[in-house]
């Protein structure tokens, strides 16, 4: 007769397995960071994704994108398109004026990801002092048949600079309420080459898909800043078609696919990789498989006192 007492061994073992088996193949990286996918080339684990990528997104409540000049939050990664896009909080819109600052990114950064051609910085209330009205005066541009002035026009933020009130740098000297200071729209080697400093303007804002804005006012415009990234070709799509994570070594950078929580190979995770590491990893899974099932099986069969010889 099969008591509820003799079951209870069975049930622990099953239990067990089902603890112990997951983590045998767990993979040792992160994929989301609350509705965003997080992939290849990027990670947010030390080693997962390409080290090119490294540090470069963090999750807490969030994702956001890590620069020098601060944390940008993550609005999409377009993985098929290869572009991402990050909102900068502390940015001026048509809805708020913010105290002016730099738009940095790392040397690495502005070669592997750095703002589209359809992404463009509008810099405003500026000198009449400014480079880029004077010698660099080239590097402005109208976009889809916009001027920047039409943010002084209909952005309320903006409009304090049109009125001569507000955050001022000595342009308006006639104290003419009808002042309109200069401003630039212009791409990012501008920013990245030029501070706000130097470029002698108070603030600015970021306007991207520029390219699909003709006819719509500055009240309908995208505010933000699209990145293009390139995917490293290091042979990452066998790694996940053999059912790994590619990463790299933390300390060489040198690339893995990872297998799991302990498992690395150079190459693939299934058997049969041209490498020894890539040779070794599914063995070495199906080793540990066989203790944990062959511990798990000797355990019950010692609670139900069955001999064997």
């Amino acid at each position: 007769m099969w008591s509820h007492s003799q079951s209870k061994p069975l049930i622990s073992v099953i239990t067990l397995l089902n603890l112990l088996l997951p983590a045998l193949t767990l993979s040792p990286c992160r994929t989301t960071c609350g509705p965003i996918p997080v992939n290849y080339p990027f990670g947010l684990d030390d080693g997962c994704g390409a080290p090119q990528f490294r540090g470069m997104l963090n999750c807490s409540t969030d994702l956001f994108f890590t620069t020098p000049s601060g944390n940008y939050k993550v609005q999409s990664i377009d993985y098929d398109k290869k572009n991402l896009v990050v909102y900068d909080p502390a940015m001026s819109t048509c809805s708020i004026l913010q105290p002016h600052h730099d738009f940095l990114l790392t040397p690495i950064q502005s070669a592997i990801i750095p703002p589209t051609s359809d992404t463009v910085f509008a810099l405003l209330n500026c000198s009449v002092d400014s480079p880029v009205l004077n010698h660099y005066k080239a590097l402005c541009f109208n976009f889809s048949g916009h001027s920047c002035d039409e943010l002084y026009n209909s952005c309320n933020a903006f409009r304090l600079f049109r009125s001569g009130l507000g955050i001022t740098n000595g342009t308006n000297s006639t104290g003419s309420t009808d002042f309109v200071p200069p401003c630039c729209f212009t791409g990012y080697d501008t920013v990245k080459f030029m501070s706000m400093n130097i470029l002698d303007c108070t603030h600015y804002t970021s306007v991207t898909n520029t390219d699909r804005l003709r006819g719509l006012g500055p009240l309908d415009w995208v505010y933000g800043i699209k990145l293009s990234f390139a995917v490293p070709d290091t042979g990452c799509e066998r790694c996940a078609q053999s059912g790994g994570t590619c990463g790299f070594d933390t300390e060489t950078q040198v690339s893995l696919c990872l297998c799991s929580t302990f498992n690395n190979s150079t190459r693939e995770c299934a058997a049969g990789s041209d490498t020894a590491e890539g040779r070794d990893c599914a063995p070495w899974i199906l080793f540990q498989a066989f203790f944990v099932i062959m511990g798990a099986l000797l355990i019950c069969l010692h609670d139900f006192n069955l001999s064997f010889i």
